[in-house]
């Protein structure tokens, strides 16, 4: 990826739990200004860990960052607390949506604005998620509870939003949801990056609609990147045909088993 506006960069971070387990293996990853990119891999690859890394809740699951650097816009942030971040204009959207169930839909979409004091800025925030999310306005009165999977997904994104984020780190948007809510969460997506310029980290499972929808991406295995490259690329590319788009017979192996991977020298530096 070339160097160029490159608003959060991952150098050869190693994050270990409980001080043994060691979950990450020298990650780098870059994301450019105005860019979705997607990090991709089966479960347990480490993707949500990549993003905690990111948005320092690492703290909270016992994980720490004990080797390399995260920098946005050339400071280095692993040191920061998630609320500095959130200040800095990151704001994670946790992975298994995380909604206040005993609060209405406009109640946790207004959590979101927890770090703003401007009641102006606060109402148009709100006005611009129910724009985006018109399902969002409708259910407005409703418990977080008795809402859809769907609509609970589109209040974590919204909620995230009302933050006024730069970068939005997202994680298994689709897990768990009816594959035309799926494509309409990934529209919506699409849809900030182009009229926000909202920058997009997705952590995915669902190589397939993350390639359609993300500039470039990233797939791990077993806590490293395994290979990354435009998401065009990697969405013709036969290995990532075969191992993650359900393309291809024979029984699944380990991506970095196939002969034709070469292991890039440059991420395990």
């Amino acid at each position: 990826m070339q160097a160029q506006n490159i608003v959060l960069s991952v150098n050869g971070i190693e994050v270990i739990y409980n001080h043994v387990i060691l979950v990450l293996k020298g990650v780098s990853l870059q994301l450019p200004e105005k860019g979705i990119v997607a990090l991709l891999g089966g479960n347990g690859a480490g993707k949500t860990t990549t993003l905690r890394a990111i948005s320092n809740l690492l703290k909270g699951e016992r994980g720490e960052v004990t080797k390399g650097s995260i920098e946005l816009r050339g400071e280095q942030i692993q040191n920061l607390s998630p609320a500095d971040l959130v200040k800095r204009g990151v704001v994670q959207v946790m992975e298994g949506r995380h909604c206040f169930a005993h609060l209405t839909i406009e109640e946790n979409l207004m959590t979101g604005s927890y770090t703003r004091s401007d009641k102006g800025e606060i109402a148009a925030n709100l006005e611009k998620v129910y724009n985006y999310f018109p399902r969002l306005k409708t259910r407005r009165t409703s418990q977080a509870a008795y809402t859809s999977g769907g609509e609970q997904q589109m209040c974590a994104i919204g909620r995230a939003i009302m933050s006024n984020p730069n970068i939005v780190l997202l994680d298994e948007p689709s897990m768990g949801l009816a594959p035309q809510i799926v494509e309409e969460v990934f529209n919506i997506v699409k849809d900030l990056n182009a009229k926000e310029g909202t920058t997009f980290l997705l952590a995915e499972q669902n190589t397939n609609m993350a390639l359609k929808y993300a500039d470039y991406g990233y797939i791990m295995e077993s806590g490293r990147i395994v290979m990354d490259g435009p998401a065009a690329d990697l969405a013709s590319n036969e290995d990532v045909k075969e191992f993650y788009l359900g393309v291809g017979g024979g029984e699944r192996k380990s991506f970095k088993d196939v002969k034709s991977y070469k292991r890039r020298k440059r991420w395990l530096a």
